[in-house]
């Protein structure tokens, strides 16, 4: 018996782990069982022979670029700093929507800084009509026909359909045609519907409604990144039951290219300000939740991205030794947790070396997850 095998066998989480490295696949309990055990670090040391199995030795990452369009929103939601309360006919002094133009301009700025990937997510405007992301994405792809246009959480693909009275097929669709490469998988928040309650408002879309659209997409060959807020108010049970979900979507029809685990941020939030959070999640809650991704996903979404962004740059190298095997991307101009207090910058030299500081190798892939060159 190895020493690894050892320390498995005296471990809560001792079944689930076994199971793991049989290369079996885990359910519910034994999802439940490695969040509530205390054993973060023999989870992380298997969640890493995992992804070592899974994805090799490798850190990849992409040179994005975000733009937010929009940060009037009708959701009005309780986790979010970055919005301003929509209303007809009234402006708010730090609201914007961005004119085709001023949004050229800032693609501009991503592609003279070396992005590949234009990501781009907004506010839910009930006053921009199919046409204005239709222009966004045809004009991009007119100047920079070589950039992945990776855009839309599906929270906003599933409003901009009922707003627009659009089938998800038929805005995809028009969307595909117009330039869209890629979806982004946000709103996904926390599928269980009393959590969601608390966080969310029901202009986003409930968790049936955004598993929907994510198959339309993966369907008409649109695919793109699956994701989950954490963080706030959800407990263990919730975390395991978003993961299996998108599992089981996955199997039902295969798009996802990651999962991102995105830590609550709850700076300059009506959550906070409830006194319903009271700070950022531990450490160690961040490290087991990716750990558990890896565990629970292994052999249907592999790659498990770890959002610098939101953990921070220390944090997120000790994360690629829990199971992670990707850093996201550059994100410049990134403004949604900006808006909460994170502001940190990142080059590709910089996220190049602090995966080199953790003894791995750094690539630099495309949003598809294809390699483009070492580092």
């Amino acid at each position: 018996m190895t020493r690894l095998e050892t320390l498995i066998e005296d471990s809560s989480a001792a079944k689930a782990l076994e199971k793991a490295l049989n290369h079996e696949r885990l359910n519910h309990q034994d999802g439940l069982d490695i969040m509530k055990s205390d054993d973060l670090h023999l989870i992380g040391t298997v969640a890493d022979e995992i992804r070592e199995k899974d994805c090799s030795n490798k850190v990849s990452f992409v040179q994005s670029y975000n733009m937010n369009y929009t940060n009037y929103c009708v959701a009005r939601c309780s986790i979010c700093a970055f919005y301003r309360p929509y209303k007809k006919g009234v402006s708010s002094p730090d609201g914007y929507t961005l004119t085709l133009q001023e949004a050229l301009d800032q693609v501009k700025d991503g592609v003279s800084l070396g992005a590949t990937e234009i990501h781009i997510v907004g506010g839910f405007n009930p006053e921009l009509p199919v046409e204005y992301y239709e222009n966004l994405f045809r004009g991009i792809k007119e100047r920079w026909p070589q950039v992945t246009i990776k855009a839309l959480t599906l929270a906003e693909v599933s409003f901009i359909a009922k707003i627009t009275r659009n089938s998800i097929e038929e805005l995809f669709t028009r969307l595909k045609r117009a330039g869209l490469d890629a979806h982004t998988g946000g709103g996904a928040e926390i599928f269980d519907p009393t959590i969601r309650n608390i966080i969310s408002t029901p202009p986003k879309c409930n968790s049936s409604e955004w598993l929907h659209t994510a198959e339309v997409a993966h369907k008409l060959g649109i695919p793109g990144n699956s994701t989950m807020l954490y963080g706030h108010v959800e407990g263990p049970e919730h975390i395991v039951d978003h993961m299996l979900r998108l599992r089981d979507s996955q199997d039902k029809s295969p798009g996802f290219l990651c999962f991102i685990p995105l830590k609550f941020s709850p700076g300059n939030t009506e959550l906070l300000k409830s006194g319903k959070v009271t700070g950022e999640s531990s450490s160690m809650l961040d490290l087991k939740v990716i750990a558990t991704a890896r565990l629970l996903l292994s052999n249907s979404i592999n790659n498990i991205s770890i959002y610098w962004v939101a953990l921070g740059t220390e944090l997120a190298q000790v994360a690629l030794g829990y199971g992670g095997n990707d850093l996201v991307g550059t994100a410049f101009s990134e403004k949604v947790y900006g808006a909460t207090g994170r502001n940190e910058v990142v080059t590709i030299e910089r996220m190049a070396h602090l995966v080199r500081e953790v003894g791995r190798i750094p690539v630099e892939r495309d949003t598809f997850y294809k390699e483009l060159r070492l580092l």
